[in-house]
């Protein structure tokens, strides 16, 4: 467990942090290197992709929280700041130095070392602005309840949203969205680009969501800005996806999220779950939700052992993967700072004799840990390509680790192996099993 260090130490560690705890994504502008499932000339199956997403300026949707700015040129800018209304938009990503969508496709079967072109946001533009929140109140008949107009107003938005939703359902042809949310330090454009570099390499088969909460303050003390920030953007997370299980055309929701984005999503998640569970309701099956991967989680290791195993948190999805590193420098400093041991940094030490071994007769978590990370080893999850391998094989088909989609090896303590080269070793394979998967 983590050592206890003097106040005079956790400030100097804090001056230190400030300065110098990097974000959660390196070059978050470059498409990541190709992972290892398509080396070898490995199909990328584009068949399967839908035709409004067979493009090097692909489209992909965003709902933040972050406050605006306006330049002086005119370009509208999202900021640290928080907002007390959400905004749902669309944005277009260009995949620079790539000329057409056969291009990139020869250029992501090309394997390993391949790194095709870069991503830029190239526009992006709101749709819907919802109403601030909290709504007005006023207490009647013994009871709080949101003023008539104020509420009108907010559904109204709502349904504007779920109209839109429905639409993308249209065009694209599948219920399945893929969330990404980022972590600390990271900014709008970050989110959006990490989204498509995930969403790309997952296979297209889904629609592209990011959710942006407004990380990123500037400061000695900004590691504690941005987490104040995150706790602030639960609710409205919360909103988003009670809005997409609303609409009757979503299939299944996936979310994926890193570092201090895995707080916020698990925080919103646990809050609907019990809610659901109060409801009478099967959470998995009123809220959506499919695979949920949480990858280098900045956590309190106690506070998720209380909801893994006490609250059955796992219950309300399909599967739960957990991307671990013990060398994770940057959560490192993390611990530091929070006195804490963090999730992404988990070793077997953390947990009860026997805790592990629980949890792997559940059956939907999956702890893995990364090997062979070099550098800070905390965006291991984007720049690896032996881990987004797995979390596109994860993604398309729906798999659990250790079968021959996803041929992981598990250790002593019920812990997932993965290697930089993962799953080279297996690709003739799964030549012949993947490219018939069905989700």
């Amino acid at each position: 467990m983590l050592s206890r260090f003097s106040f005079a130490g956790v400030a100097a560690a804090v001056a230190v942090a400030g300065m110098s705890v990097p974000g959660c994504t390196t070059r978050p502008d470059r498409l990541a290197e190709v992972p290892n499932i398509y080396a070898g000339g490995r199909n990328y199956l584009a068949e399967r992709v839908p035709r409004v997403y067979r493009t090097v300026t692909p489209q992909v949707l965003y709902v933040t929280d972050r406050s605006q700015d306006l330049r002086e040129d005119g370009e509208v800018v999202y900021l640290a700041e928080r907002s007390d209304s959400m905004s749902y938009g669309t944005a277009t990503i260009a995949f620079r130095g790539v000329e057409s969508w056969d291009a990139l496709l020869a250029q992501t079967n090309a394997g390993i070392g391949t790194r095709p072109g870069r991503l830029d946001v190239a526009s992006f533009s709101d749709r819907i602005r919802f109403s601030k929140t909290p709504l007005v109140s006023e207490r009647r008949d013994g009871r709080l309840q949101t003023e008539a107009n104020a509420q009108r107003e907010y559904d109204l938005y709502a349904d504007q949203f779920r109209a839109a939703i429905t639409e993308q359902v249209r065009q694209s042809g599948t219920g399945n969205i893929l969330i990404y949310v980022h972590g600390f330090n990271n900014g709008f454009e970050d989110a959006l680009t990490t989204l498509t570099n995930v969403w790309h390499y997952s296979g297209r088969q889904s629609i592209p969501l990011a959710f942006s909460w407004p990380a990123g303050n500037s400061g000695v003390f900004k590691y504690f800005k941005d987490r104040e920030s995150g706790e602030f953007s639960v609710f409205h997370f919360k909103e988003l996806l009670d809005f997409l299980a609303s609409v009757p055309e979503v299939d299944q929701i996936d979310i994926v999220a890193h570092s201090r984005g895995t707080d916020v999503v698990t925080s919103a998640l646990r809050e609907l779950v019990i809610r659901e569970r109060g409801r009478g309701n099967k959470p998995k099956v009123t809220m959506k939700t499919g695979t949920l991967i949480l990858a280098a989680p900045d956590l309190d290791v106690g506070t998720v052992r209380q909801r893994l195993i006490s609250e059955r948190f796992a219950e309300a999805f399909e599967q739960v993967n957990v991307y671990i590193n013990p060398k994770d420098q940057a959560l490192a400093y993390s611990s530091l700072l929070t006195q804490e041991a963090r999730f992404g940094r988990l070793n077997t030490s953390d947990f009860a004799p026997g805790e592990l071994a629980a949890l792997s007769k559940v059956g939907l978590v999956h702890f893995i840990r990364v090997e062979g990370v070099g550098g800070l080893g905390h965006s291991y999850f984007r720049d690896n390509p032996g881990v987004m391998s797995d979390i596109a094989l994860a993604l398309r088909t729906r798999a659990f680790p250790g079968g021959t989609l996803r041929p992981l090896e598990q250790d002593q303590d019920n812990i997932w192996r993965l290697h930089g080269d993962y799953p080279l070793e297996r690709l003739p394979d799964l030549a012949l099993e993947y490219p018939g998967e069905d989700r």
